[in-house]
């Protein structure tokens, strides 16, 4: 009986051993990728703003071929992808309109989101056409909001996504800083302003971080893949202010989706 239990054990190990010289560990591997049912959710950080590509279908959502969620979902071809993440979106959007897809079969869920919420655009808008005192006032009533207010919205979409899809894994994905310090624009937004968005958007990544980890989400920290490749770092992976295409605006490009978002989802999904 023991001889036998030896000789069981000792044909376990060996074909495992082929398994892995063989590949078809790998082979079974790819198949459980295949099967996993994928929905992205979230804001135009998401969808892809400012990466080009747009699916004209998704109108004004400006959903791009570019954003990392379509990136991933073309390289682990998902059994399903929905994508319904929306430029211009709010926590109260997501809970509203995208959460069509999300069901008991979703597997893997990833979303951006709290930056509209907080006033993203107007903080930009005010610190471009006003004084250095007025953006960093608005500055500190963004902060305010993320401490009062945000918190209970994230909770109310984190809820929302968990009560319909119990066993998925939720990403939440931050936002990047957007400027390097002491860089190399000679005009524009002073270098106090600069600082204090940078430190705005590290207290909105916190404050979400925190609401993730509380909820059971795993959070995506995209601040070290853009280091080196903020506004004024000389390689750009975010516009700049841009008067043609205001929308766009400090948003990141295809490379920022493709070289700081994509690499951020891949490790965490």
């Amino acid at each position: 009986m023991k001889m036998s239990r030896l000789v069981a054990f000792s044909s376990s190990l060996l074909l495992g051993t082929v398994l892995a010289l063989t590949g078809a560990g790998v082979a079974n591997a790819d198949e459980s990728a295949a099967a996993v049912d994928y929905v992205a959710l979230g804001d135009s950080y998401s969808s892809g703003v400012g990466a080009g590509s747009y699916d004209s279908a998704s109108g004004n959502c400006k959903r791009s071929t570019r954003a990392y969620p379509a990136l991933w979902a073309a390289a682990n071809a998902p059994a399903s992808f929905s994508f319904t993440a929306c430029s211009g979106a709010r926590t109260a959007d997501v809970t509203a309109g995208q959460l069509g897809p999300v069901n008991s079969s979703t597997d893997l869920v990833s979303i951006s989101i709290g930056g509209n919420d907080a006033g993203f655009a107007d903080v930009m808008t005010t610190c471009v056409l006003q004084s250095e005192s007025t953006c960093l006032s608005r500055i500190a009533t963004a902060r305010s909001f993320v401490d009062s207010t945000l918190p209970g919205r994230l909770d109310t979409v984190y809820s929302a996504i968990s009560a319909k899809a119990p066993a998925a894994r939720v990403v939440v994905l931050g936002y990047p800083r957007f400027y390097k310090l002491g860089g190399s624009c000679l005009a524009g937004l002073s270098e106090k302003e600069r600082a204090a968005i940078n430190s705005a958007a590290d207290y909105l990544n916190a404050a979400t971080a925190k609401r993730a980890a509380d909820h059971g989400f795993t959070f995506g920290d995209v601040t070290s893949t853009f280091t080196n490749h903020e506004i004024c770092s000389g390689s750009a992976w975010l516009h700049s202010v841009n008067w043609l295409n205001i929308g766009e605006s400090y948003h990141p490009t295809a490379a920022g989706q493709s070289g700081g978002y994509l690499p951020v989802f891949n490790s965490a999904a």
